[in-house]
């Protein structure tokens, strides 16, 4: 057994200056439902210095940045001002813009992000059925042919699709998977497994099996905490298994998610974790899990994986 302690791209992250920015529900007054509860720490700038200083330790060479629901009336201008993070920090690597994909005129939106040269993917949350037992009566938009028509533009573009939805509709995403044979999908958060019982994880994982056995599927390990339960190995232990299990090596990838996962763990706590769980994989399934599946996905310098650690500053 060895902990892995090469490079590493955190595939998952936001970076945010709410007092500056165009979050809404990162404002002083908002309160909006979320899965870990109270979210009021988290609403204050973190920027590339930030992030690393919390993965003290971790020998982060790149990280992919996610969209953090802007404005959606200023989608570009999220990228925009990504871009000058990037230009001011030398991170992050890549991100994930946010285009509505059922809302007239989305192809010209997501031409412009296409041209912007950070972006590598799209994400476009679907809505999810609030429990298994609804969502046959309550479908995501992954089923609506409008939404779909969105979905195009982005496989048009070049780009890739990153999915946040509740295990529940994987059926749905192996619907669209199947209907786009050529367009890659990564799945978020380990597909949301919240309810820890025997019965839902029974149900996760005949979902993420049915994704794996698509080969344009490829799965985050991130966002797996649970809500007022410090993050903690046992814990989680099933779930990264099973998908280093049914998707191996190459279809998967580490990442903090934070400072959303912050409520729920410390960087040490959950990177540990997912060391001290990869530590009988060999060195190279955990350099890909690490950095490389994160590197290709993402269209990423391969150089990375020898670089130095980053600092925070241009140039690195």
């Amino acid at each position: 057994m060895s902990h892995y302690d090469g490079p590493v791209i955190d595939a998952h992250h936001h970076f945010w200056e709410p007092e500056r920015n165009r979050q809404p529900w990162l404002l002083p007054d908002a309160h909006i439902p979320f899965r870990y509860g109270n979210y009021d720490s988290i609403k204050k700038p973190y920027l590339p210095p930030d992030l690393l200083a919390d993965a003290e330790g971790f020998k982060i060479v790149g990280t992919v940045t996610m969209e953090t629901e802007w404005n959606e009336d200023d989608e570009v201008g999220e990228i925009d001002y990504m871009q000058q993070v990037q230009d001011r920090f030398g991170l992050p690597s890549a991100c994930v813009a946010h285009a509505v994909l059922n809302r007239p005129g989305v192809e010209e939106t997501i031409e412009q992000l296409a041209e912007r040269p950070i972006v590598r993917s799209i994400r476009h949350k679907p809505g999810q059925a609030a429990s298994p037992s609804l969502a046959a009566s309550h479908p995501s938009l992954l089923m609506d042919p409008v939404w779909r028509k969105g979905y195009a533009a982005v496989e048009r573009a070049g780009l890739t699709f990153d999915l946040q939805v509740a295990w529940w509709h994987l059926t749905e995403a192996a619907d669209l998977a199947n209907a786009f044979p050529d367009q890659l999908i990564i799945i978020n958060h380990a597909a949301l497994p919240s309810d820890r019982s025997p019965e839902a994880m029974a149900g996760w994982e005949k979902a993420v099996r049915l994704m794996a056995s698509l080969p344009n599927t490829v799965m985050k390990i991130s966002g797996i905490g649970l809500p007022g339960i410090p993050w903690v190995i046992e814990n989680n232990r099933y779930i990264v298994e099973t998908l280093f299990e049914v998707f191996g090596a190459d279809r998967v990838m580490f990442a903090s998610n934070f400072p959303v996962d912050s409520l729920c763990g410390s960087y040490g706590d959950i990177f540990g974790g997912f060391r001290e769980l990869s530590s009988n994989w060999s060195p190279d399934e955990q350099r890909a899990a690490f950095a490389g599946t994160a590197i290709r996905v993402y269209r990423l310098d391969p150089q990375l994986l020898d670089a130095p650690r980053a600092t925070g500053t241009p140039g690195r």
